[in-house]
């Protein structure tokens, strides 16, 4: 009897993440205090009441049980194109804007139509674990852009250089990062523009974390004003954290009308299309919960500053890189992976956290804390715990 096999390029993949290390996290018996979570990207308050009664409304409606446009609502497509419009002082229209289940789903149905397989894409080192994961299940071949920790985790000019120089059918990059938490200067952003527009590369910027910038930064990048950027740009947004709504898997890509009808070829065999009462909701949220999601970055900055405070007085560790929801922490233990340390400071200290090497190549004395997620009275303790 011949024994059937699975795909090979998703056998090889090793099992997610998030769940392992939060597995670690259940045999903690309690002996520090309560468990600290800080693997998971989730925001770690409520969604506002008035999200919730729009929810419940639009789910409600008989309507929004049938299938919606591919493409995404042209309710929210027309509000959220306005509202980036706005952001970027930049002309867009519902045409440029198209809605998914999620982030991941967005960068997913990117990265089917802009590579094929044996292609390769470029990646920041260290990466988002979904991006390499993605192009590795797709049999899309993955270019490392070096970054570096001395220069705040900020990616290479000439590393990035001779990705695109190599052949890379598009480098994709996220500010504020995930996994570093680093911010990309417009300036940087505009020098990876213009190297992905000399090579003929597409540049996708995943903005998740975008509402989190520091108070009064500005615009995140003035990339939507340069002419043409609709054959060199994508970018990639999450409305899950900003709206407290990740069970709700809602994404958007921005875009050029002729690639917005190539990704809705890949979404036609993927989902069809987004969950439709969240994107009804959405598009009513995004301008009266406007001062309700500034005051939520406010808070996100508190807790980074109790972070700040919480490892400034603990011998060998150091925060690397800091901004929005992440923390790239430098670890002591020379001697040890970072997924021995992670693991041991889930078991015996409570606190669970995302091992360096999860990330990408050379991350072995690192951890991923993401922040958002505890307040700061638990952020606070880690003073005590990881000493």
């Amino acid at each position: 009897m011949t024994v059937a096999k699975s795909n090979s390029l998703v056998a090889r993949l090793s099992a997610p993440p998030i769940p392992s290390v939060i597995a670690w996290g259940r045999e903690y018996k309690g002996g520090k205090g309560p468990l600290i979570d800080l693997s998971q990207a989730v925001p770690g308050y409520p969604a506002h009441p008035e999200m919730l009664r729009l929810l419940g409304e639009a789910a409600g409606q008989q309507v929004m049980t049938g299938y919606g446009p591919i493409e995404g609502e042209p309710l929210l497509r027309a509000a959220y194109a306005a509202h980036l419009a706005e952001l970027y002082g930049a002309e867009l229209s519902a045409g440029n804007i198209h809605i998914t289940a999620g982030c991941n789903q967005a960068f997913m149905c990117t990265a089917i139509a802009l590579a094929g397989a044996d292609d390769t894409v470029a990646l920041t080192n260290p990466f988002y674990f979904n991006h390499d994961t993605t192009l590795s299940m797709l049999g899309i071949g993955r270019q490392l852009v070096h970054c570096d920790p001395a220069a705040g985790f900020l990616p290479d000019l000439r590393s990035a250089e001779v990705a695109l120089a190599a052949g890379a059918k598009m480098l994709a990059v996220v500010t504020p990062n995930n996994p570093t938490g680093a911010v990309y200067p417009p300036s940087l952003l505009h020098e990876l523009f213009v190297l992905c527009r000399k090579h003929g590369a597409w540049l996708v910027l995943d903005e998740t974390y975008r509402d989190f910038l520091a108070e009064g930064y500005g615009r995140p990048h003035f990339l939507l004003s340069e002419p043409g950027w609709e054959d060199t740009l994508v970018l990639l947004y999450s409305f899950s954290k900003s709206f407290c709504i990740p069970g709700h898997r809602l994404g958007a890509i921005t875009a050029g009308p002729r690639l917005i009808a190539e990704i809705a070829k890949v979404m036609d065999n993927m989902q069809i299309c987004a969950p439709r009462s969240a994107q009804i909701a959405v598009a009513s949220a995004l301008p009266v919960l406007a001062d309700w999601r500034a005051g939520n970055r406010l808070e996100i900055a508190r807790r980074a500053d109790a972070l700040r405070l919480a490892v400034s007085g603990l011998a060998g560790w150091e925060i690397a890189a800091i901004g929005a929801y992440f923390a790239f922490v430098r670890h002591p233990f020379a001697d040890r992976s970072s997924s021995e340390v992670a693991e041991r400071l889930a078991r015996e200290a409570g606190v669970v956290c995302i091992p360096g090497a999860y990330f990408g190549e050379g991350q072995e004395r690192y951890l991923r804390l993401a922040f958002a997620n505890a307040d700061v009275g638990s952020i606070e303790l880690l003073s005590q715990r990881l000493g």
